[in-house]
């Protein structure tokens, strides 16, 4: 299975075409690329969408390695966006992965939220990231949360979406520049 859907990790992560550090204290570059990012170092947009396209590839494999149970595409989606930003050995060792893998959906699902720390503290962007996971990982696939939408453009982090259950990530894209 192959990742859909990768509005949730372009609208947190945010596009930065320059090297920065993350509030974990991590070199970070393009759409939450950390392998190779270091000081000074700048891409383009094609970079940073190539970078992305690796970063999900391993993702996607770890994924469908450690989870047994067959998902649905929002559900995938939802899990490699986590995995994406907790990285793999976190989720391996998460209750979210042991519930799930023991076919306890609302049971993972209620684990999404508890990811919210990076570097010791709660972020509001990890909060808000963490619960449009959950929605889109609960979401039934014939009802898709997210439209397809067109490029993003840099932003720094990602916002919360309007209260609607049903909601366009262009929306949240839009409250994310009123708050910058």
């Amino acid at each position: 299975m192959r990742v859909v859907n990768t509005d949730i990790i372009k609208a947190c992560e945010g596009l930065r075409l320059d090297a920065y550090l993350c509030p974990a204290n991590v070199w970070t570059i393009g759409y939450g690329h950390t392998r190779t990012a270091k000081s000074g170092l700048h891409i383009d947009e094609s970079e940073a969408e190539n970078l992305l396209r690796i970063d999900l590839a391993q993702t996607e494999l770890f994924v469908s390695r450690y989870i047994r149970l067959e998902l649905n595409q929002n559900q995938f989606d939802a899990l490699c966006s986590l995995v994406f930003n907790i990285g793999p050995g976190n989720f391996k060792a998460s209750t979210l992965r042991m519930k799930l893998n023991r076919g306890d959906i609302e049971g993972a699902a209620a684990e999404f939220p508890k990811w919210r720390k990076a570097g010791g503290r709660v972020l509001p962007g990890l909060v808000k990231r963490r619960l449009m996971e959950r929605d889109l990982f609960l979401q039934p696939l014939e009802q898709a949360l997210f439209e397809q939408s067109p490029s993003p453009t840099p932003q720094k982090q990602c916002h919360q979406p309007s209260e609607s259950p049903r909601y366009s990530i262009l929306g949240a894209w839009k409250a994310c520049w009123r708050r910058i």
